[in-house]
């Protein structure tokens, strides 16, 4: 069993009200140029722990530019905390713009360390990623999924007395779930658990809380899903 600390800082890492802001909208009438970009998730989304400019999305984006691709800064829905749950909530509630170029997605962490069921996250995953199709306006072939990282491989993971081996199979289990209904969506899904994995020995790789990561494994996650972005957009 956990000891009373361990457990507050789980519960102040995982579920604080750190919250995402977007970038501003152009003026009324006044279209941004280059391609509309969102990024739903939580808290690996936000890059927790790390400056807006280290997010994945964010480095996504200029990356995509520096091979002459326009995408726009990254509009971004997510909370430290979030399950599939609360980011369909948060998603009634946001309005956001209508259609979208790009929108990723990148959830379901929480819904492993709370311990919820993959069944339960397959229909509340797969509402999701409806809804992120819808805001690509309806281009299944816009939307791009990445997996879970594996967090029990983290240093705070290795910290708490819990089973790393079964973590990583639960997150293993609710990767699949993800991995399938993107295939029946005909959605990108891009692995970056094993990066994560690899990560572990590497100190540098982390934030200083020990569970989030850094700019520069983020900088991997990016540079893996590059391609993708590249082959929906060109």
């Amino acid at each position: 069993m956990m000891s009373l600390r361990p457990l507050l800082v789980a519960f102040l890492i995982f579920c604080c009200n750190s919250c995402a802001v977007s970038p501003p909208s152009p003026a009324p009438g006044v279209a941004a140029p280059g391609v509309s970009f969102l990024a739903l998730g939580d808290s690996y989304t936000i890059g927790e722990g790390e400056a807006e400019a280290a997010r994945w999305p964010v480095q996504l984006a200029a990356l995509a530019r520096q091979q002459g691709l326009a995408v726009q800064e990254p509009t971004v829905i997510a909370r430290t905390g979030w399950t599939t749950a609360e980011l369909q909530a948060a998603l009634a509630d946001a309005r956001p713009a209508p259609t979208y170029g790009l929108v990723s997605l990148l959830i379901g962490v929480n819904n492993q360390y709370q311990g919820q069921s993959v069944a339960r996250y397959r229909p509340e995953f797969r509402a999701l990623l409806r809804a992120a199709i819808g805001l690509a306006g309806g281009r299944a072939g816009r939307v791009v999924v990445l997996s879970i990282p594996d967090w029990g491989q983290s240093p705070f993971g290795q910290q708490q007395g819990r089973d790393v081996a079964a973590i990583g199979r639960e997150i293993d289990q609710f990767n699949a779930v993800a991995q399938d209904e993107c295939r029946q969506a005909g959605v990108a899904y891009v692995d970056i658990t094993a990066l994560t994995r690899a990560a572990a020995p590497d100190r540098s790789q982390f934030t200083r809380d020990g569970l989030h990561y850094s700019q520069a494994q983020m900088r991997q996650w990016a540079e893996r899903v590059l391609p993708v972005v590249q082959s929906q957009l060109q």
